[in-house]
């Protein structure tokens, strides 16, 4: 026998012997199965979830499958701002008037075996469970669309084993009653859209304006993109995520034969133009409703016991928390849409007004449009009541009346700071290791640090920050360290503090990502509440169609900074009002404190205070960063803030922030700072703008009001 013939029989021979080991795992494996199945209580379970699957399939129609109820949001003060409307009924479609294309794009993406399987697919879950052993991870579902009617109809998205069970009962019993046709039209008026769309006509009309018949291949593949997740394919501030995932429903098809190539080339070519219908809420209550929406849709995670968080040790950690978010959002949003709640909250309309009129006036100037139709010029804010700690009024934008929803910049845009970073990450910790605010400092230059035009030499921590000398920010935060300042932020759940923040420059507003609005209003509402953080939300209750209370909230306060240091911050933030660059900002009687922000080359302009009754942030800047030659922390975001802070603190009692304690021997033992957390952050992609995406900030941006400064300073305002 040849050496190779007896190389091929001992291959043989151990193939044969690997077979066998493997024949007699899987009957150990069954046996097994079969064993804790029925002597484990197992058996009675499932039968029991049986049971449960047929009684809701057989106790429902077809007119189960079009639900509508309307809901609505309330402000402070009881009164209507608007109705959350459930249009089902109105927009549900016959299968005989649903485009074949729907269907098509359908089967292709989420169950190739539709017309084969009784509702569960075996060989989808085996294919499914083959691909985890083979890679590791989930890349293939094993979810057919009738059990993802049953999950959207009757279930809620849970992890449990015992939902997906009674997901497989209720999809095969489903199949014993209902039509492939039927099943696939319950399907297609069902799935969620994303804002507020459900079913294919509504989201049709939502995104394009037009009649089912006038779509084409391009953009039913581009709707059918939607669904999968609707917060990560929303197409109104993720619209390239969702270019992306209809090109690969395209290549499905077209490699399922169902297109040809030159439909295929054509309708991946095609480009998308969202042309949204006249929403008929008032445009004022834009803002509103989606923050609204937002607060409620995360007050529903929070009643099911989600945890949220904003960093992780490892990006697969990332990747299923971000999974486990979209999905269980996606449920939650769909019940705040369909469920017919009854949601309070703290907004007051008056201010909400106020604020947006704010806003509008100041910037008003500025009339240039991007491709959009939008505003280039934007400005956002929010608005915070100090004693309770809830959001009265935000504005994501200028009022355009564009009848549809647009980005709410206000939570939804990350941008850079500048020197509105300082007190939080900055002076405050510094505070809290001893000094206050008359410990002396060298302003200096500094090598390969933040240059200016004049040096103060030794001054005190008051002037330094109220003349915002960023060679001082510097010094301090390094003294502090990145660690340490930065820990402050992310203990006040700011988003986007990435690896590559932990460095000098962000002392003076140079972040990676950078901040919101209503990240940097609920810091400034901290400092103003003696150093207790409360997580912003508008909502105070919802309640379901039937009057029961879904959710309460009840703010906790959680301890960042030391009541004395808070104290003290805030006075220095006074002479900021008084004396430093937040001297157009002051309101005439009333004490206040506050802090102005402008980075590189003038692209964002910030400032954030408050009185003791409010605290309002302001962001000023184009959607896509580039130079407004007069746009300062102290110019536009100052005068928007004045102007509503004027009206919002009018006829009530002006109200002396309280005293800071002299400490003796110049060190609190109140509070320390927290241990830095040494896990590791992994980039994500939260940052949404209008318009085409916008390049990382990592440049180091910097910008002066009453100094020359030289790159690669951030701020010095």
């Amino acid at each position: 026998m040849t050496k190779e013939k007896k190389q091929k029989k001992k291959k043989k021979h151990r193939l044969f012997w690997f077979l066998v080991k493997i024949q007699i795992l899987l009957i150990v494996v069954v046996v097994g199965i079969v064993f804790y199945y029925n002597y484990g209580g197992y058996a009675e379970k499932i039968q029991e979830l049986r049971k449960e699957a047929i009684e809701l399939v057989r106790s429902s129609d077809e007119k189960y499958f079009v639900p509508s109820q309307t809901g609505t949001i309330y402000d402070a003060n009881g009164e209507v701002i608007s109705y959350i409307k459930g249009q089902k009924e109105a927009d549900y479609v016959d299968y005989e008037d649903i485009p074949p294309d729907f269907v098509t794009a359908m089967v292709s993406v989420e169950d190739k075996r539709f017309y084969e399987h009784n509702g569960v697919d075996v060989v989808a879950i085996i294919r499914s469970a083959k691909a985890i052993l083979e890679s590791g991870e989930l890349s293939q579902g094993g979810s057919t669309i009738t059990m993802q009617l049953a999950r959207n109809i009757y279930l809620d998205n849970g992890k449990r084993w015992e939902r997906k069970i009674k997901e497989m009962f209720i999809a095969a019993e489903l199949e014993k009653i209902y039509s492939k046709n039927k099943i696939m039209e319950f399907y297609l008026n069902n799935i969620y859209f994303a804002n507020g769309y459900y079913g294919i006509q509504a989201a049709c009309t939502g995104y394009f304006s037009c009649e089912l018949d006038e779509l084409s291949l391009s953009q039913i593949a581009f709707l059918c993109a939607i669904p999968n997740s609707p917060t990560y394919y929303d197409p109104i501030v993720n619209i390239e995520n969702t270019l992306s995932r209809r090109d690969r429903i395209l290549k499905s098809m077209y490699e399922d034969g169902k297109i040809d190539e030159a439909e295929y080339s054509a309708a991946v070519a095609e480009e998308i133009v969202l042309n949204p219908a006249p929403s008929e809420k008032p445009q004022r209550n834009n803002y509103v409703d989606t923050y609204v929406y937002y607060c409620a849709t995360r007050a529903l995670m929070e009643m099911q016991g989600f945890e949220f968080r904003e960093y992780f040790s490892s990006e697969e950690e990332k990747q299923q928390y971000d999974e486990e978010y979209d999905e269980l959002y996606s449920v939650c949003q769909k019940q705040i849409y369909a469920e017919g709640y009854k949601i309070y909250t703290s907004i007051e309309l008056d201010k909400q007004e106020a604020l947006q009129t704010a806003v509008d006036d100041v910037l008003a100037g500025f009339a240039e449009l991007n491709e959009e139709g939008v505003f280039q010029m934007q400005g956002a804010a929010v608005s915070i009541d100090n004693e309770t700690g809830y959001v009265v009024a935000i504005v994501g934008g200028r009022d355009q009346n564009l009848g549809f929803y647009t980005l709410n910049r206000a939570y939804q845009s990350y941008r850079q700071p500048g020197s509105a970073i300082k007190p939080l990450s900055v002076y405050t910790p510094y505070f809290q290791t001893g000094k206050n605010p008359d410990t002396l400092v060298v302003d200096r230059e500094i090598e390969n640090g933040p240059a200016a035009e004049r040096y103060y030499g030794e001054v005190t921590i008051r002037k330094a920050v109220a003349k915002s000398l960023n060679s001082v920010a510097w010094q301090v935060y390094s003294e502090i360290t990145p660690e340490v300042g930065l820990q402050y932020l992310k203990n006040m759940h700011f988003a986007n503090i990435k690896d590559s923040d932990y460095v000098p420059s962000t002392s003076i507003g140079g972040f990676t990502k950078g901040v919101s609005p209503i990240e940097m209003a609920a810091a400034y509402a901290t400092l103003e509440n003696d150093g207790v953080y409360r997580t912003p939300t508008c909502i105070r209750k919802i309640v379901d169609a039937d009057g029961n209370v879904v959710y309460e909230s009840s703010l906790q306060g959680e301890r960042i900074y030391g009541e004395t240091e808070a104290r003290m911050m805030t006075s220095v933030l006074q002479s900021v009002m008084e004396e430093g660059t937040g001297q157009e900002a002051k309101l005439e009687g009333m004490p206040c404190a506050g802090k102005t922000g402008t980075t590189n080359s003038n692209k964002d302009g910030w400032f954030v205070g408050y009185t003791r009754y409010y605290t309002t942030s302001v962001w000023v800047g184009c959607d896509i960063p580039r130079k407004v030659d007069d746009l300062k922390g102290s110019t536009y975001p100052s005068w928007i803030w004045r102007q509503y802070m004027t009206y919002a603190n009018e006829g009530l009692t002006p109200l002396n922030f309280l005293p800071y304690a002299e400490l003796s021997d110049g060190f609190t033992e109140e509070y320390y700072p927290p241990e830095t957390e040494t896990e590791t952050e992994t980039e994500t992609e939260t940052e949404t703008e209008t318009g085409s995406e916008r390049k990382s900030l990592q440049e180091t941006e910097a910008s002066s009001e009453n100094e020359g400064v030289n790159e690669p300073n951030i701020d010095n305002n």
